[in-house]
């Protein structure tokens, strides 16, 4: 018999693995109230058997029970057969609900309870297990578990329901150790450490979860987190209940003490772990970058889970993509943070975050945002394209296999999106943005609004304590209602009462109605955020108000504790006791050690006040400490890993000193750190007040050419347009002439040389108008190397004499050592072999004097190739390998490509074939990875004469036209070369 019975034919399914729910025809069955939904669950439980009226009241209000509890369980089953068979005629005998002997029994097929389903899926795991079947058994783990919505019998009342939520708990939780188990047995140990840390973290008591977690730790190569977890476990279990760890705990700690090579996982034969045999050897990275979840996150239940179901779901081969919209403040942040992490099982591969700063003045750049992915994905900094496109096909080829979730908060337009998209299924996207006219195709829409009353007051009584709302009912409701029902609003006045417990809800709703102006771009009736804002600002003392104030004015979107200290003009002892009060108060975020960053609307409120608070001498002041700072931490940087170059001596006294480095490592990453707040703040100081644009052009000057690859360079080509553009507006030839040297050299980077030669001319034009000899050295130089490279030597020797004889008064020996090789190949080009060898012999004499690395690998390629030019092509490789060795260990990615191919040609000449095929085909690898032109010409050109050499002519032949082809474009000496070769061998090829 069906659900319903043979008169209808209609389908009932009923949840109880969760909030209690029916279904009817897929339709969603009203229950009525919870002792009604509690007196189903009793029935549904039972299996199809009888109940009588005794245990049902019983089960609903044991010793409690009211005198007409018989009459009420009557009115239940009343109800809940109209409910269960709406369709039954009047006084027919009902089907699915029926009395018998003095109670009541439910007709349901067992497949239509999801309890009963996990218990029969938990039998089949276990049958799979004993069978040894473990991929199965963790299949039908996974499939019981999914059936959970929830705590079992969520929000029912009475003893039965109590009891059976802790059998269910238990069964579930006895369900999730299995599927941990399987995974353990499996190679999964990477997959499902974050999950089993949490499970282990909500069960602190339980061994098997601890001894499970250990083992995945320890799988995972972190034996100190392992160690690190039974220590916790063990002062748990004495401290809560006086007892040492079980056997199993013990003993496992013993052998991961022991590091047990039996512990390791040993896949069955004929296997691969589920990482595969090259994760096998190195692990992929698996980042998790998702900001913390708020604890106190209530409400939009239904959101969240729709949310979720958007995100996982798996159908066809597009990328789900969920957004978030609506106003400022709302909580849309919120809301996908903690439907991410809901979601997080379902992406064993990581998640990433990203701030897009969509309503900044300087929104994020999508290139830029692409390199920060792709390194959290452990692609090097140095192999990533500097083309937008080449850029973002590597990025969907890194996620091509995996299943990453993205957020994308605070976006500004699709066009921003676009580019951080994956390419295929199995990645999810999650998007954040005040704009509905943001449109992605295929994207699920979700708008944000406002808290409902109940989700407002819920929010206030879990930062305040439930206690202080009831005794203020009527006051609680005012005050939420006061602000609007917006979560920001509601949280960060329920963040000043949580403070002071002598206050009553009704005080600070009084202070609340005298509140009536508005931030622009937001409001919420007639009441405003900004009322809420300024009741949180009027309780700070002074020196805090003012670190709120100032904090907000720089357009960076976080700042670091030494950045904090410096705008403040404070010692960081002192800064970081006012920006941690400033959190404490919910008036800033401090989400990383060390590293703070507002929300949107309280920064624009902070420069409201500041504005209104601070003189714009006091406000520029702070920003140009800043300034000051980055300036002096970027010449550490400089002096760290390009010591004594004659630029550190030549820029804008500073007066503060900066962070300072232990070594090169520790200066590189904090220039990948700092790289997106040295942007923002060189786009906001570079057009504002007329004293900070010369510090602010050497900042530019001076970080630019410590950026590793080409992932930033179309992000400094704008700052230093403006840059240029600016100094040019304010008659300021010196820091113009500065940016556009920038600006040069980066064109001359990218192959651009039209542009290059320009830029460089005009540089040094305004360099000598501004007596400005270090920029006269440096644009010379430039320009020399570039009249070189476009086979115009004798322009270039009167420039590399003129940057060479500006040396002396730099008093800088690196600078004259490059000079000189670089005039080495001058000579070379102008058939000066013997001019050539003495001073690229004489260059490297010097750069090895001064112990300046990169100066040294420059001079070694410069006499490798100028050696080979001139008959000697053993000795030139040996140069030539030095400099190769010393551009790999300085991360020197485009001039690592060059020696290769210089060193391919020594090999070709010494008839080394095999040889010179290898060295080439790793230029080739590099220069097309970061899309130089010339070097892959130079690549080509040797594969096309060693191929035929090899016994190979048609590919050599398509090498050779490759390479004219790239040569004839950048319009460079070498196609002429290329041209002859081709010439040469069309008759062998006709």
């Amino acid at each position: 018999m069906g659900a319903s019975g043979a008169t209808t034919g209609a389908r009932l399914s009923f949840q109880l693995l969760g909030p209690v729910h029916a279904q009817l025809d897929g339709r969603e069955v009203e229950l009525g109230a919870r002792q009604q939904r509690a007196m189903l669950a009793v029935l549904l439980l039972r299996g199809g058997r009888t109940v009588s009226s005794d245990e049902l009241i019983d089960a609903l209000w044991g010793e409690l029970a009211p005198p007409q509890a018989l009459g009420t369980i009557r009115t239940y089953a009343s109800r809940l057969r109209n409910l269960l068979e709406p369709g039954r005629v009047a006084r027919t005998p009902a089907t699915v609900l029926v009395s018998s002997s003095g109670g009541y029994a439910l007709h349901i097929p067992p497949e239509q309870v999801d309890a009963v389903v996990f218990q029969r899926r938990l039998a089949e795991a276990a049958e799979a297990r004993d069978a040894g079947d473990t991929e199965t058994a963790h299949s039908r783990y996974a499939a019981a578990l999914d059936l959970w919505h929830g705590a079992a019998l969520a929000g029912l009342p009475g003893p039965y329901a109590e009891r059976q939520r802790h059998r269910l708990s238990e069964a579930r939780l006895v369900a999730q150790e299995g599927l941990f188990d399987c995974a353990l047995a499996l190679g999964r140990h990477a997959e499902i450490v974050p999950e089993l840390s949490s499970l282990a973290a909500e069960h602190p008591l339980r061994e098997r979860l601890r001894a499970l977690l250990i083992l995945a730790l320890y799988r995972c190569g972190r034996q100190v987190d392992a160690l690190a977890a039974f220590t916790g476990t063990r002062r748990l279990l004495v401290a809560e209940l006086g007892v040492e760890p079980g056997p199993e705990l013990t003993e496992l700690h013993a052998r991961v003490l022991a590091a047990d090579p039996a512990l390791a996982y040993a896949p069955p034969a004929g296997t691969e772990s589920a990482a595969g045999p090259a994760d096998a050897a190195r692990p992929r990275a698996v980042p998790f970058q998702l900001p913390a979840g708020i604890p106190d996150f209530t409400g939009r239940e239904e959101l969240v889970h729709d949310v979720c179901a958007a995100l996982t779901e798996t159908s066809g081969p597009a990328v789900m993509i969920a957004m978030l919209t609506g106003i400022g403040g709302v909580g849309k942040t919120t809301l996908a943070v903690h439907a991410a992490h809901a979601a997080r099982p379902d992406f064993p591969d990581g998640q990433l975050y990203v701030d897009l700063q969509g309503q900044g003045p300087h929104p994020a750049d999508s290139g830029s945002v692409l390199s920060h992915f792709l390194q959290a994905l452990d692609v090097p900094e140095t192999d990533i394209p500097d083309d937008l496109g080449q850029r973002a096909a590597l990025y969907r080829s890194v996620l091509a296999d995996r299943r990453v979730l993205l957020l994308l908060d605070n976006a500004r337009d699709a066009a921003q999106i676009r580019p951080l998209l994956p390419g295929t299924a199995g990645c999810a996207v999650l998007v954040t943005s005040r704009s509905r006219a943001l449109t992605l195709g295929g994207a699920r829409h979700f708008h944000v609004g406002v808290a409902s009353a109940p989700e407002a007051l819920s929010l206030l009584a879990a930062i305040v304590g439930d206690e202080r709302v009831a005794a203020e009912p009527r006051a609680a409701t005012a005050l939420v209602a006061a602000c609007g029902h917006l979560p920001l609003a509601v949280r960060i006045v329920a963040s000043r009462l949580a403070a002071r417990p002598g206050w009553t809800i009704a005080a600070l709703g009084t202070r609340l109605d005298d509140e009536r102006r508005t931030l622009d771009e937001l409001q919420a009736g007639d009441l405003t955020v900004e009322a809420t804002f300024r009741l949180g600002y009027a309780h700070l003392a002074d020196d805090q108000a003012r670190a709120f104030r100032l904090l907000a004015l720089p357009a960076a979107p976080d700042l670091s504790l030494p950045a904090v200290a410096a705008l403040l003009g404070r010692d960081e002892f002192t800064a970081e006791d006012l920006a941690e009060g400033l959190a404490d108060a919910g008036m800033l975020e401090s989400y990383a050690t060390g590293r703070y960053r507002f929300h949107d609307l309280l920064r624009l409120y902070a420069r409201r006040q500041a504005e209104q608070t601070d003189t714009p001498q006091e406000r520029h002041e702070a920003v140009q400490r800043l300034l000051d700072h980055h300036l002096a931490t970027v010449g550490n940087a400089s002096r760290t890993l390009e010591p004594d170059h004659a630029l550190q001596r030549h820029l804008h006294p500073v007066t503060l000193p900066g962070v300072p480095f232990a070594d090169a490592d520790d200066a590189r990453q904090w220039l990948r750190h700092e790289h997106i707040p040295l942007a923002s703040l060189l786009a906001q100081a570079v057009p504002g007040a007329p004293d900070a644009l010369r510090p602010a052009g050497d900042l530019l000057l001076t970080w630019s050419g410590l950026i590793e690859g080409p992932a930033h360079r179309e992000e400094l080509r704008r700052l230093c347009e403006l840059t240029a553009d600016t100094a040019h507006t304010r008659a300021e030839p010196r820091v113009e002439a500065r940016a556009r040297y920038t600006l040069g050299n980066l064109h001359y980077l990218t192959d651009v040389y039209d542009a290059a030669e320009r830029e460089l001319t005009t540089a040094l034009r305004l360099a000598e108008d501004a007596a400005d000899n270090l920029c006269r050295h440096l644009a010379a130089n430039a320009l020399g190397i570039l009249h070189l490279a476009t086979d115009r030597p004798d322009r270039a020797l009167p420039l590399l004499e003129l940057a060479g004889s500006l040396c002396d008064g730099l008093d800088d020996k690196g600078s004259e050592a490059r000079v000189l090789a670089n005039t080495a190949r001058v000579h070379l080009a102008l058939a000066q072999p013997e001019q050539a060898e003495r001073a690229a012999a004489e260059a490297v004499r010097l750069a090895e004097a001064t112990g300046n690395g990169p100066t040294v690998a420059m001079t070694l390629y410069q006499h490798g190739y100028v050696l080979r030019r001139t008959g000697a092509p053993a000795l030139a490789a040996e140069r030539m390998r030095g400099a190769l060795g010393h551009f790999i260990s300085q991360h020197q990615r485009g001039w690592e490509g060059l020696a290769w191919a210089r060193l391919a040609e020594c090999r070709l000449d010494e008839q080394r074939d095999e040889d010179a095929v290898s060295c080439a085909e790793e230029s080739l690898r590099i220069a097309r990875e970061l899309g130089k032109s010339y070097c892959q010409g130079l690549a080509h050109a040797v594969l096309g004469q060693a191929l035929p050499r090899l016994g190979r002519p048609d590919r050599g032949h398509g090498h050779l036209h490759e390479a004219l082809t790239l040569f004839t474009r950048l319009g460079v000496p070498e196609a002429v070369a290329v041209r002859a070769l081709l010439d040469a061998a069309a008759p062998a090829t006709s």
